[in-house]
């Protein structure tokens, strides 16, 4: 009787701006669950139950539980890039350029996990023309990003920049799971902490791996 009452009420919200609130409650509430429990293990039937919807409902707005955090992607990563763009805007040299790239990731971890996912999951099951805007803004991001990087370190060009951002996402792609490990490799790590010290912290070695990346890329001229 709840869930059929929360139904109706939401049918009933035709306006463009109640549309627009509801879009961005399902938004707000998926990018909630995910820092809490992971992208990987949300699935649209929590998303629903979270945002008091059936699953229906929630599809009128997005096609698939994947689109839904492909745009939470976007939005993710244009904060990420206009802080590691302010970051880029002060620095000077390898070290420092991936120092802004690098921070922006770590004080980011649902950007992080997002990434982490964008290739392997988050770009399956969605419409083409989802996929056309994910693409286009995310080009558009490696080179936007990339430029900046140029800037500080002027032996790279602008293709070797947005080549190093796309590096340094595949670097988190990588780095950030390790940050997450599932409860029985933590309490192997509680055991064997010798076995725990092999993987490395995130934010410096994110920063050590996109420096040395940065340094490399002139040589391949």
């Amino acid at each position: 009787m709840v869930m059929a009452a929360m139904e109706a009420s939401f049918q009933r919200a035709r306006r463009p701006e109640q549309k627009t609130e509801r879009r961005e409650h399902i938004l707000a509430t998926a990018a909630e669950l995910a820092q809490h429990a992971g992208v990987a293990r949300v699935s649209l039937g929590d998303i629903a139950v979270a945002v008091g919807l059936a699953k229906s409902a929630v599809l009128r707005y997005f096609g698939t539980r994947e689109e839904i955090y492909l745009q939470l992607a976007v939005r993710e990563g244009t904060a990420w890039s206009a802080a590691a763009g302010a970051a880029l805007s002060r620095a000077s040299g390898y070290s420092a350029a991936a120092t802004a790239l690098a921070d922006a990731y770590a004080d980011r971890p649902l950007y992080c996990d997002l990434t982490t996912h964008a290739e392997t999951m988050l770009e399956h099951n969605v419409s083409v023309a989802a996929l056309r805007v994910y693409k286009v803004w995310a080009i558009d991001t490696y080179f936007t990003v990339g430029r900046q990087i140029t800037v500080a370190c002027p032996q790279l060009s602008d293709t070797d920049g947005a080549s190093l951002v796309m590096a340094a996402s595949a670097f988190v792609a990588k780095l950030f799971p390790l940050t997450r490990p599932p409860e029985a490799l933590r309490q192997l790590y509680d055991r064997e902490p010798e076995i725990a010290r092999v993987f490395p912290p995130f934010r410096p070695t994110l920063q050590r791996m996109i420096a040395a990346t940065a340094a490399g890329l002139p040589s391949t001229h």
